[in-house]
C-alpha cells in the first residue's frame, strides 16, 4: 500500500515533499549549498540559452496519476526540488542477509561508508551529463530537438539536488563536504575529473548525444532500479521517482537514432545508393553514413559497459548482502534473495580462450546487472526496428 501521496511545497526556495519547511538543519544546509549550484549551471549549464525562455516539464507532484506541469521558463528560474516516491507502509529489506527486516529509515552505522560512496557515485553522473552537452544547443537540428535537450540537462540537475539532499539530511559533516565535491569536479577535467570514464567523454554533436541517452542513460536505468530495492528506504523512494524523469531520457536517444537512421536509409534509397559502405557518396546527401553511426553504438555501448565495474566483484556482494544495493527488479525475482549456494555464469578468460565459468551468484553481480542491461539494450533496438517496419506499412 502506498502512503502520503503529497505535493510539492513552493513555500521554500527549494520546492520539497519531505517537510523542509520542519526541518530547518536541512533547510538551511541546502539553502547555502543553493548559490554554489547556481553558480555551477550558470558556469557549466547549456551555454548561450541561459535566459532563454524555454517550454519544460516541471514536477509538482508524486502521484502517477499526473504529476508534472508544463510551462515557460528560463531554466536558471527552474524549480529544483527534492522529490520522493510516497512511502510503502510496512516495507521490509528485499534481499541479503538482512532479508524480510524493516526498511532503515535512517543509515545504520556500519553500513555508513559504503551507503555514502554510492550515493557519491550516482549524484557525480548528474551534473556531468549536463557538463558534457553543454555546447549542443548551438547546433540542436530542431526545435523539438533543443527542448528535449533542454528538458533533460534540468532533470539530471534534478536528480543532482535529490542525491545532495540524502547526503546533508543523513551524512552530517562527510555529507557537506561530498556535496561540495559534486560541484567542484568536472567532467574531463585533467586535475579534478568525473568519478567514473563514461562521465568524461566529450559528447561533441547530437548523434553522440542520442547515443548517450540510449545507452548511458539506460545504464542509469539500471542502476537506480538496484538502488531503488535498497533497505535503506530515503534511498529507495528517492531513486524510485527519479525512474519516472529517467523514461524520458532515453526516449530521447530511441527516437533521436531512428530518426537519424531513417533519414539516411530514405535518402541512399532516394540516391540509388545499395552500399552502406560507399562513405563518401552517402555523407554528399547530407546525411550521416551507417558505419559512422555503427561506430558511434559501439563507442558508447563499450564506454556504458565499463560503468558496471568489475565482472567478479566483492564490494558488489557486501553491499547485497547488507541490504544496501539490489538486483534489477529484485522483487520479481524467483529466488531466495540471499544467493548463499547460488552460481551465476561468468565470461572469462581461460587458456587464452573466453569461455562461461559458474561463479557465485553474490561475487557475480555486476556481471548479472550488466546482463540485464544487455538485455534491455536489445528490447530497445528491436522496438526501432518494429518502428522502422510499421512506417514502410
Amino acid at each position: 500500500m502506498n502512503v502520503n501521496i503529497m505535493n510539492v511545497d513552493y513555500s521554500t526556495k527549494i520546492p520539497n515533499n519531505v517537510n523542509l519547511s520542519e526541518d530547518r538543519q536541512v533547510l538551511k544546509a541546502l539553502e547555502g549549498w543553493h548559490p554554489g549550484y547556481m553558480d555551477w549551471w550558470s558556469d557549466m549549464g547549456p551555454e548561450g540559452f541561459q535566459q532563454s525562455l524555454v517550454y519544460l516539464r516541471t514536477a509538482y507532484s508524486v502521484d502517477p496519476r499526473g504529476w508534472a506541469k508544463f510551462d515557460y521558463v528560463k531554466m536558471p528560474e527552474y524549480r529544483w526540488g527534492i522529490l520522493l516516491a510516497p512511502q510503502e507502509e510496512n516495507r521490509v529489506i528485499p534481499f541479503g542477509e538482512n532479508y524480510g527486516q524493516p526498511a532503515w529509515q535512517e543509515v545504520p552505522g556500519e553500513h555508513r561508508a559504503t551507503l555514502r560512496r554510492l550515493i557519491v557515485i550516482q549524484g557525480d553522473t548528474e551534473p556531468a551529463s549536463v557538463e558534457q552537452q553543454r555546447h549542443l544547443g548551438k547546433t540542436a537540428p530542431s526545435l523539438y530537438d533543443l527542448r528535449n535537450l533542454f528538458q533533460v540537462n534540468v532533470e539530471e540537475g534534478r536528480h543532482l539536488w535529490a542525491m545532495v539532499y540524502l547526503l546533508q539530511k543523513y551524512f552530517g559533516r562527510d555529507g557537506r563536504e561530498e556535496a561540495d565535491d559534486l560541484l567542484r569536479r568536472r567532467s574531463g577535467d585533467a586535475d579534478s575529473p568525473r568519478m567514473l570514464g563514461a562521465f568524461n567523454e566529450a559528447t561533441p554533436d547530437w548523434l553522440s548525444f542520442f547515443m548517450f541517452t540510449y545507452f548511458t542513460d539506460r545504464d542509469g536505468k539500471m542502476q537506480l532500479h538496484s538502488l531503488a530495492q535498497s533497505g535503506f528506504d530515503p534511498l529507495s523512494r528517492t531513486c524510485r521517482f527519479m525512474l519516472t524523469e529517467e523514461a524520458h531520457h532515453m526516449f530521447v536517444g530511441e527516437t533521436g537514432i531512428s530518426r537519424v537512421v531513417q533519414r539516411t536509409c530514405e535518402a541512399m534509397k532516394a540516391a540509388g545508393i545499395s552500399d552502406p559502405t560507399d562513405i563518401a557518396k552517402v555523407r554528399s546527401l547530407g546525411v550521416i553514413d551507417l558505419p559512422t553511426i555503427q561506430k558511434k553504438l559501439n563507442l558508447h555501448y563499450s564506454l556504458s559497459l565499463d560503468l558496471f565495474g568489475s565482472e567478479v566483484s566483492t564490494n558488489a556482494a557486501n553491499a547485497f548482502n547488507a541490504g544496501i544495493k539490489g538486483r534489477y527488479k529484485e522483487t520479481q525475482i524467483d529466488d531466495d534473495h540471499r544467493l548463499q549456494n547460488s552460481t551465476y555464469p561468468v565470461l572469462k578468460l581461460v587458456n587464452g580462450e573466453i569461455k562461461r565459468v559458474d561463479e557465485p551468484a553474490l561475487t557475480a553481480l555486476n556481471m548479472r546487472l550488466r546482463d540485464d542491461y544487455t538485455q534491455d539494450c536489445v528490447k530497445g533496438h528491436a522496438a526501432l526496428e518494429q518502428d522502422h517496419y510499421a512506417r514502410r506499412l
